[in-house]
């Protein structure tokens, strides 16, 4: 992935997990499901605050790769997948209830962890 295309991936990103955030807040708020669990509110609050923290991440592999970190390319596409794979699974599991979807979030935040160990490695050799 180029830094362009990451620097646009983050931009996107970021967009919709403002949008999310606002959804949650305005939208699910008043929902009886929502009422009856709290804890289901919670679960999107937590996946709209986990998409921004790797939208603002990818901004971060994006300048790594404009300065010539080449090994950060694949962190991208894991912080991708962690966004899809982490915040989709919990905006999921907040709107259907359905708690079997909670088994896809660790590999999520597996990809999360493995990108930003990515994006530190790749720091580091463009520093030495």
């Amino acid at each position: 992935m180029t830094s362009a295309a990451c620097a646009v991936a983050a931009a996107v990103n970021a967009f919709l997990a403002v949008a999310a955030g606002a959804f949650g807040a305005h939208g699910l708020r008043g929902l009886p499901a929502m009422r009856a669990e709290p804890e289901r509110l919670v679960t999107f609050e937590t996946a709209a605050r986990y998409h921004m923290y790797h939208a603002l991440g990818l901004f971060a592999v994006a300048w790594v790769i404009s300065r010539g970190g080449a090994a950060a390319r694949p962190a991208a596409w894991l912080m991708l997948a962690g966004i899809v794979l982490f915040s989709g699974s919990l905006y999921a599991l907040a709107m259907t209830g359905v708690r079997a979807l909670g088994a896809v979030t660790p590999i999520g935040g597996l990809c999360f962890l493995a990108a930003w160990a990515l994006l530190a490695y790749s720091a580091l050799r463009m520093s030495a």
